[in-house]
């Protein structure tokens, strides 16, 4: 099976060697890696550079676009522009530039592909440096596809028509993978190292959005509260609560467009709920 890796890199010139580094090293490598620049202003196009230089499976990209930080839109148009650029494929990943794979990640992932035809997207897990340990990134479940690491089989990835340009793109993904009948699966044996942490160093104006993609998602005003309730615990600051509550209610009454049809939100809502009563 051909694998493709796309690369979104903004000024990601401190870590890109490391991470491209892991990508060299891997018992089974990707046939295709592509890194786009997405206006760096650092060494970022020269490292992606000097790495396609020796090995010809690497390429390198330049997007020109806007300065302006928009959450989950920016990345995605960067994804999308590389991969109008990517050959054939039967897994195609977006990754991110500030991590390094464990050198059998692919070589795992491929044999889980391979043993079962209704796998749709696989990944490891994220882990970050905290008191000089590797510890695992606790911002989402374990069984959740983190968004530095997905990785998709191509009729998974058309089925669910790509992926939505704004934030909660990597949460939608795998809603529509399940709607769609096809399973996801995290592999914790394989540890991918985050350099630099998420966090939760949200702007307001990220945490409205996150709100915003709930309804986008088809959320209830019930859900969103819920989820808004957990990210705010999270991040310890109750604002964040009524920031996304009232980034959802805005674009409620803008009526802004949906990121799924009506059935798909029906089937969300359903998996939401079953998720949320499944912890009592």
């Amino acid at each position: 099976m051909r694998i493709n890796i796309v690369i979104p890199a903004h000024n990601e010139a401190t870590h890109l060697k490391d991470c491209l580094d892991s990508f060299v090293a891997q018992t089974h490598r990707p046939d295709e890696v592509i890194v786009v620049d997405d206006n760096s202003t650092d060494d970022t196009f020269q490292i992606a550079s000097d790495f396609s230089k020796k090995h010809a499976w690497i390429k390198v990209l330049q997007r020109k676009s806007t300065d302006a930080h928009i959450p989950g839109k920016k990345v995605v148009d960067t994804f999308n522009f590389g991969l109008q650029h990517a050959l054939d494929y039967a897994l195609i990943g977006k990754f991110d530039a500030d991590i390094i794979l464990p050198p059998n990640y692919f070589e795992e992932v491929l044999n889980r592909f391979q043993a079962n035809w209704k796998l749709g997207m696989c990944s490891g897990l994220l882990y970050i440096k905290k008191d000089k340990k590797w510890v695992y990134e606790n911002i989402a479940d374990k069984t959740h596809i983190r968004g530095p690491i997905k990785l998709y089989h191509k009729a998974c990835f058309d089925k669910i028509g790509g992926l939505r340009p704004g934030v909660g793109w990597d949460t939608v993904d795998v809603l529509l993978a399940q709607y769609h009948d096809f399973e996801t699966e995290t592999l914790p044996e394989l540890q991918v190292k985050h350099l630099r942490p998420t966090g939760h160093g949200y702007s307001s104006k990220n945490y409205k959005a996150k709100g915003e993609a709930m309804y986008k998602m088809r959320y209830s005003i019930v859900l969103t509260k819920i989820a808004s309730l957990k990210m705010a615990w999270q991040a310890k600051s109750i604002r964040l609560y009524f920031q996304a509550v009232f980034g959802y209610c805005k674009t409620f009454f803008q009526q802004q467009p949906r990121y799924v049809s009506t059935a798909e939100g029906k089937f969300i809502r359903k998996l939401r709920w079953k998720g949320i009563w499944s912890k009592f």
